[in-house]
């Protein structure tokens, strides 16, 4: 495996393993082996899930972020993405949602990450409807209860 190096400002923080560390000063990191990171700036919180892929994101961050809580949020994943890809008729989100699953599926959730955050300002375009394209049938208020449930609280 190649090192990864990641850079981190300050105060910064970074999820790795399920662990939360802050660095007090600028610091550079060197993953000697596999390892499951996320940067705060990649973060969202419960309250910041205020449409459907944003759940979806949410769900799959928990399943990095809290190994222990993995099984809950993968099974949740499996509930919620096939009702969410018969809500969308937007293709673009279609194709990424059936990628997810995929990704998920593989345990490259870092990578669903990485898509979703794509697919999030397309589904935007769509809920504000500035794209010209099919809108969602998706509900825009989150599952309090599921996203609780997937946070473990």
């Amino acid at each position: 495996m190649a090192t990864l190096r990641i850079s981190l400002r300050a105060g910064e923080r970074i999820f790795v393993n399920g662990a939360v560390l802050k660095v007090d000063r600028k610091t550079t990191l060197e993953f000697l082996n596999d390892v499951t990171f996320l940067l705060e700036s990649h973060v969202i919180q419960a309250e910041q899930a205020t449409t459907p892929l944003r759940q979806l994101y949410f769900i799959v961050q928990m399943i990095l972020m809290d190994p222990d809580s993995a099984d809950a949020a993968r099974k949740l994943f499996a509930e919620t993405q096939p009702t969410m890809l018969k809500s969308y008729s937007n293709r673009d989100i279609i194709d990424g949602l059936i990628e997810l699953e995929g990704l998920v599926l593989r345990n490259r959730c870092f990578e669903a990450l990485k898509r979703l955050r794509v697919l999030i300002p397309i589904e935007d375009e769509i809920l504000e409807g500035r794209d010209g394209r099919s809108q969602s049938n998706a509900p825009i208020n989150p599952p309090r209860q599921a996203l609780r449930l997937a946070a473990g609280v």
